[in-house]
């Protein structure tokens, strides 16, 4: 049978050197070898061991930034025995952030430079060490810059950009093993692929599901096909491996009950499992997914004009307004997050009626808690494919070589989460334009090469799920007053602050003719307990631009200027302005929410920007703040998002 090691389980020790001295395995430059959990960061285990600043305290971070001018060594040792017996053995590392090597028993196996995709490498074979295998992963320096602001066309690396600094976070460019790190050990056999594509005909409440496979076996090999709930099989077949067809099992009519979206209904998940087994039936690997059965349409908005997107998300059948926030990574140390820092967010998430989030481009294929959640709490899920915009130019690369790197990740990234009930647009990325040089910035469209690609991936991969170019999508970027009416408005990102006085702003909401609002909101400040548990060397007062407090990350909502105006005076202390700002960004985003939801069916939804705090700023656009805990503006959309369509208006 397969077995499968978790690397994690051995001790890990990590150092850094001067780039390539290591080579000549000298102690010349190198740092002291400290304890390294994996999944980690370096960095973590830097500041753990008490040799790099904390960068969650004074809003400071250049003091970490010689951490990327060293070369980062994790070393293991493998027992032995782990790959004594069995036929093949290889490594499986899940996530890799920046590039390197690795290297086994001294020798070099293998080259990266993707964080995006796994990595899987066989393990030579022969010749006993009983004192084990010495496996060390050792990481390059990572690209210079890939942050917010740049040339999307020119940038061409496939690590995380937001860790480069973005305007709601500072730059700590992470550098670790970010995910899951396995050895496999194979016999006979093997499940090298599995394809899960469920849905629902809600008309008769019965489910349909098609799976696709790929195994190699021994003569006489069955593959068995189960699916249950906690009750029992609801279905299963089993057919000679020799004989499994390929286009795969589609089993309809299914007793199921539904999956719904929050809010809308229970959240119900059945197991599948795929078995191969030998001739005699002795088990060689298992491969077990959770599915939901649910059916996804998009109608078109009342009143749009001709030949615009639909959106009005229709779920068995049902249409319901998107009521949804911006994801981005909790930490920039995400590598060192744990399944209880999705939780926490998540459940709140679901806790104010959210039933969707947006998995933001400027990021990553997010951990398998992430989806399993989501599945769970009935929120649906926008997954972009990691490109975005960078305010010079917003145009990805179109030559081939591009394109082709492009398509691994998305093939990756759709086998690995499109069995989740959750999922429902696979997106091109994050404000990606037509054209080099555009200063309307109108959004890329599939005469883009990579964009067309990207669409006939899904269309081959993942059929049922829509396909985007990018957020936002149709003829205009940004609804602009001065177009309202002109029917160019459909999926618009911004604005994302408060225009002058609430009237105005209320105003706006009003009158905007969007069909979606696919990111917008306001700032407002975290909470004043917060900003003093990590303020550092710095002061509270004055609340302004010419304090550094102020101008990390997201300075541009400090919006002190508007205080000011209105109390003919600066703010006298931080609980003055945390209060005041507090309330402005609780009344801006409940203006916009409750004016978008009383469009409905004329729009089909709104996303905030930003969902939760990543870094430690003191105001923000988000909802959530850093400790995963509700600020008075997610406590304002809770309020309208829990009111039933039908009541809209009353």
């Amino acid at each position: 049978m397969k077995r499968v090691r978790d690397l994690s389980d051995l001790d890990w020790q990590l150092h850094g050197v001067v780039p390539h001295i290591w080579w000549r395995d000298t102690q010349e430059s190198k740092h002291e070898t400290i304890p390294a959990p994996v999944p980690g960061s370096v960095q973590l285990a830097l500041r753990s061991a008490g040799q790099l600043e904390d960068w969650e305290q004074g809003y400071d971070t250049r003091n970490c930034e010689w951490v990327e001018n060293r070369h980062w060594i994790y070393e293991t040792v493998v027992p032995d025995e782990w790959l004594s017996e069995g036929g093949r053995c290889r490594l499986r590392c899940k996530g890799l952030d920046g590039p390197g090597w690795i290297l086994w028993d001294g020798e070099e196996l293998y080259r990266f430079d993707n964080a995006h995709v796994p990595h899987v490498i066989d393990l030579p074979k022969g010749g006993d060490a009983p004192d084990g295998h010495w496996l060390r992963i050792v990481f390059d320096c990572p690209p210079r810059w890939l942050g917010q602001f740049g040339y999307t066309s020119q940038i061409r690396d496939w690590k995380p950009r937001f860790n480069y600094h973005w305007d709601w976070t500072y730059r700590l460019v992470q550098i670790g093993i970010w995910d899951e790190i396995l050895i496999e050990i194979l016999d006979d056999g093997e499940i090298e692929a599995c394809r899960l594509v469920a849905d629902a005909d809600p008309a008769n409440a019965s489910g349909r599901l098609a799976i696709g496979a790929n195994a190699v076996g021994p003569p006489g090999a069955v593959l068995r096909a189960a699916l249950s709930d906690g009750a029992g099989v609801v279905r299963e077949q089993t057919v000679p491996l020799a004989d499994w067809p390929e286009a795969g099992l589609t089993w309809g009519g299914l007793p199921v009950e539904l999956w719904w979206p929050n809010g809308m209904g229970a959240q119900k998940l059945y197991t599948f499992e795929l078995a191969l087994s030998d001739a005699r039936g002795a088990v060689l690997d298992t491969l077990t997914r959770r599915v939901g059965f649910r059916h996804v349409d998009w109608a078109q908005n009342e009143d749009a004009p001709d030949g615009a997107e639909p959106w009005i998300c229709v779920v068995n059948g049902k249409p319901m307004f998107i009521q949804g926030a911006n994801w981005t990574p909790i930490r920039p140390n995400f590598a060192d997050l744990t399944e209880a820092d999705y939780r926490k967010r998540l459940h709140c998430y679901a806790s104010l009626h959210f039933n969707l989030m947006r998995v933001w481009g400027g990021a990553m294929l997010e951990r398998t808690w992430f989806y399993d959640l989501c599945d769970e709490l009935g929120i649906l899920v926008w997954q972009e494919f990691p490109l975005s915009s960078s305010g010079r130019d917003n145009y990805p690369p179109d030559d081939d070589e591009f394109i082709e790197e492009l398509s691994v990740i998305a093939r990756s990234f759709i086998a690995r989460r499109q069995h989740h009930a959750s999922l429902v647009i696979w997106c091109g990325g994050n404000e990606l334009c037509k054209l080099r040089d555009d200063p309307r910035r109108t959004p890329i469209t599939l005469e883009h090469p990579a964009m067309a690609r990207l669409s006939n991936i899904v269309q081959e991969c993942d059929s049922t799920r829509r396909f985007l170019p990018s957020t936002p999508s149709g003829p205009s970027f940004m609804a602009l007053p001065g177009n309202f009416g002109k029917g160019v408005h459909w999926a618009v990102n911004g604005p994302w602050q408060l225009w002058g006085d609430l009237e105005e702003w209320e105003q706006y909401w009003r009158n905007s003719d969007a069909l979606a609002h696919t990111e917008t909101g306001a700032g407002g400040p975290s909470s004043a307990d917060l900003i003093r548990r990590h303020i550092g060397d710095h002061k509270e007062l004055p609340v302004d631009w010419t304090n550094p407090l102020y101008t990390t990350a997201s300075g541009w909502y400090i919006e002190y200027p508007q205080f000011e105006k209105e109390h003919g005076r600066a703010p006298e202390s931080l609980d003055e302005f945390v209060q005041w700002g507090q309330k402005r960004h609780a009344d801006a985003v409940r203006i916009l929410a409750q004016c978008s939801k009383d469009k409905f069916p004329k729009c089909g939804g709104v996303v905030i920007w930003m969902g939760h705090d990543s870094a430690t700023c003191t105001c923000n656009s988000s909802v959530i703040d850093f400790d995963g805990n509700p600020k008075p503006a997610a406590l304002a959309l809770g309020e309208v998002f829990k009111k039933p369509l039908e009541e809209q208006g009353q």
